[in-house]
């Protein structure tokens, strides 16, 4: 008997010391309601300014159900070494299109050094943004979904996210973040609702993701270095771009991107580099392409350096000033539902070097698909379908 009672007080003290040093601030506790009506924005907030707090690491619990939060900026820095998000329920924006603005966000955490995102499901709500923008109505941008920023040491793990009205993950001016088995869902039709969105960032990992969107999987923007994709399944959508890029002169550029163990269903693009037909001093290189499967992608490679949508914002003679360097394509194959699986369309100023080739074998109903070469030069290797026209 007295073993069972210094077992059980044992437990108790343990039990007390988990609790005390992982502290837990449960939304619900502060007023947060999973009735999928009322506005748990204020809830959530104090819970995040508790735990952020507090000088002991604690989790910041979303339970099980339907909340509903309106805009929420989660700011650092925090006094901790690290703050956890675990989601155990939904996540859902307000109904209409009340999130929208100019450039606007609706879960925001900037600042912050040592952050776990993890589980659980956020809703955008797109769809009314959306059939807005189809039926050509005075429709507002956006807002995008979940927005990482000027921080470090973040995580991303098993998050689903779901008609974003704009993008739905964005990392930006970042250092040291992993996103992983993440589940990114939203109609084929649905306007820029890019999956994930990576700009001035460096050391991010990206793997086992599922990303099914109307616009790229992943997109990466100017300022990214050190990113590494794989095990990515892409589809619908346009693809895993980098770029667009040259928008503006002075943008920085993008170096040192490996994408791997990839497979795209049905995309507009497979692994694209869009550069605007504008001067600029930017630059691509160093980017490796391996081990990618195409199943009727429109298509399967592209550089394109004339990026000029609507025509509008760029010289009558378009001519891109970003430099691409140093990209290799390994181990690419798969159908293409184009005649032209390979199409480098590099800039005539800045013509494209160190492209290579290497195993690509891209068939067009059946048959051997064509390549095009504009401005692009490299070496060739390996078994080539279609041939190298480098």
């Amino acid at each position: 008997m007295a073993h069972l009672v210094y077992f059980l007080l044992l437990s108790s003290l343990l039990f007390h010391f988990v609790a005390e040093a992982k502290q837990l601030y449960n939304v619900a506790d502060y007023g947060a309601k999973s009735d999928g009506h009322a506005d748990s924005a204020a809830a959530f907030l104090e819970a995040w300014a508790a735990a952020c707090r507090s000088t002991e690491q604690g989790t910041v619990y979303v339970p099980g159900g339907s909340f509903v939060v309106s805009h929420a900026a989660f700011s650092g820095p925090c006094r901790n070494g690290r703050v956890t998000v675990q989601i155990d329920g939904t996540i859902v924006a307000p109904s209409g299109y009340g999130l929208s603005g100019e450039n606007a966000e609706w879960l925001a955490f900037d600042g912050i050094e040592g952050l776990s995102i993890n589980g659980g499901t956020i809703d955008g709500r797109g769809a009314s943004l959306w059939a807005c923008k189809a039926s050509g109505g005075n429709c507002p941008s956006g807002a995008k979904s979940l927005t990482i920023r000027n921080s470090k040491d973040v995580s991303i793990t098993g998050l689903t996210s779901v008609n974003s009205e704009l993008f739905h993950i964005v990392i930006e001016d970042c250092q040291g973040v992993t996103v992983q088995g993440v589940k990114i869902t939203a109609p084929e039709s649905s306007p820029n609702t890019d999956g994930i969105h990576v700009q001035g960032s460096d050391d991010v990992t990206i793997t086992a993701a599922g990303i099914g969107t109307g616009d790229d999987c992943i997109s990466i923007g100017p300022g990214t270095t050190n990113l590494w994709i794989e095990r990515v399944n892409c589809g619908p959508g346009h693809g895993i771009s980098i770029g667009s890029l040259g928008k503006g002169y002075d943008e920085k550029g993008v170096e040192n991107v490996t994408v791997k163990t990839t497979l795209f269903t049905g995309t507009e693009n497979g692994l694209r580099i869009k550069t605007w037909g504008k001067p600029s001093d930017g630059y691509v290189r160093g980017v490796v392409f391996e081990h990618a499967l195409m199943q009727n992608v429109q298509n399967p490679i592209i550089i394109d350096q004339n990026y000029c949508p609507n025509s509008r914002g760029c010289p009558e003679e378009k001519s891109s000033g970003v430099k691409i360097s140093q990209v290799t394509y390994t181990d690419i194959r798969g159908t293409s539902a184009s005649q032209v699986a390979v199409d480098f369309d590099c800039s005539k100023s800045n013509p494209c070097s160190g492209i290579g080739l290497q195993d690509i074998k891209l068939t067009y109903g059946n048959k051997p698909a064509d390549a095009s070469c504009k401005n692009a030069g490299g070496t060739a290797s390996g078994f080539l379908v279609p041939p190298s026209c480098l």
